[in-house]
């Protein structure tokens, strides 16, 4: 429970406790904070976000409007979570059948980013700076860097950190142009070698 108020949170929010909340968080119109959640310093969450029961958000985390986070995901440092994107918490719903308690857990890593109107179903985990495109429909885990699009989501490519389209040589080197950060390509992982 948070004891200072070194974050934000709009007069039309709710936020229950007892819950976490980091110094430089903003959390604006209509949004509701459940309890048992905890949040990295300086995050933003859009109008409109639903934070669920027990979720855990690293730092520096930036959700657009109209996102619900479910219980049972987890987002670790960096994540960007697209206007109206999707999580599912439950395999197979069923509005007779009660579920509760029985979420998937679905972690979303370190720096990635998931596009406007993605899906993400529940218990597949997206890799350290994966992209997900725009209208996505994710069905199974995601690599790290990988980027994916279309329904069901495929692999098209590899992205940067710093969100760029990588192009690997035939040594399998690539360079990002914004950073010059340059990866490698081996047996189908990317790793950042510099």
């Amino acid at each position: 429970m948070n004891t200072t108020t070194d974050f934000f949170v709009h007069e039309s929010a709710y936020v229950d406790q007892p819950c976490q909340i980091g110094k430089g968080t903003k959390i604006w119109h209509f949004c509701h904070v459940m309890q048992n959640t905890v949040i990295g310093e300086g995050c933003i969450f859009g109008q409109n976000v639903l934070v669920a029961n027990d979720v855990k958000i690293g730092n520096n985390v930036k959700v657009q409007n109209n996102v619900a986070i479910y219980t049972g995901v987890e987002c670790e440092d960096d994540v960007f979570l697209g206007p109206s994107m999707v999580f599912t918490n439950v395999t197979n719903p069923r509005s007779a059948v009660v579920r509760r308690g029985q979420y998937a857990k679905t972690v979303v890593k370190k720096g990635a980013s998931i596009g406007a109107n993605a899906t993400i179903v529940c218990g597949h985990d997206i890799g350290e700076y994966a992209f997900i495109g725009a209208g996505a429909v994710v069905t199974k885990n995601v690599p790290a860097y990988a980027l994916m699009v279309g329904n069901p989501a495929r692999q098209i490519g590899w992205m940067s950190q710093y969100g760029h389209r990588l192009s690997f040589d035939a040594d399998g080197i690539a360079t990002c142009p914004e950073s010059n950060q340059q990866y490698k390509l081996t047996n189908g992982q990317v790793n950042l070698i510099a």
